[in-house]
């Protein structure tokens, strides 16, 4: 391969690839996946029936309908996730709630892996904050005005005496201020340290 051959472009697969990596940045995905997959075995166990042999094994509860409600509901905060990410802390919030109900209503919270799902799901969502766009994140670097910006960065560049290039004695030795610099003023005279 030569430097003039040109690159070929990349296939389906890691454009679909890419795009997904950058839809999945811009939301909490992983609150969503887990809460989505939470709310599987609440619904799920209170209607299986388990075979061993010629012996069947029925879950069920009284509150079959409840644990199917919960489910459904679980199932449905973890895509509200994904495709409403402004409403993150309002399905966090329910996850949780709805986590430790199912502990009680749904066959202790479908033997515990959808209530820790949904707990962990729940718990990212309120966790996650929508990162900033690249074009705001590189001007964040300029530096910060205030005490600390051009003014501060004109008066440490002098000497004690003036003397550009010499480095400013500490406070309290060579500009006739107090030893332990207690009560300092910078030559300039506009800055009062102490």
């Amino acid at each position: 391969m030569s430097a003039e051959t040109p690159v070929q472009s990349a296939g389906a697969f890691t454009r679909l690839r890419l795009r997904f990596r950058d839809w999945r940045g811009t939301r909490p995905f992983w609150a969503g996946l887990l809460t989505l997959l939470g709310g599987i075995p609440i619904a799920y166990f209170p209607y299986a029936t388990l075979k061993l042999g010629h012996m069947s094994l029925a879950m069920a509860t009284t509150a079959g309908a409840g644990s199917l409600i919960i489910g459904v509901l679980l199932v449905t905060l973890g895509l509200t996730m994904w495709f409403q990410q402004a409403t993150r802390i309002f399905a966090g919030v329910a996850a949780i709630l709805l986590a430790l109900v199912s502990l009680v209503v749904s066959n202790i919270g479908g033997f515990l892996v959808g209530f820790l799902l949904a707990m962990i799901g729940g718990a990212l969502a309120l966790s996650w904050a929508p990162g900033k766009p690249a074009a705001e994140a590189e001007g964040d670097r300029e530096a910060p005005g205030g005490p600390a910006g051009e003014g501060a960065l004109g008066h440490f560049s002098e000497g004690a005496a003036g003397e550009p290039g010499r480095p400013a004695a500490p406070y309290g030795t060579a500009d006739g201020g107090e030893a332990d610099g207690a009560r300092t003023e910078a030559r300039d005279g506009r800055h009062r340290v102490g």
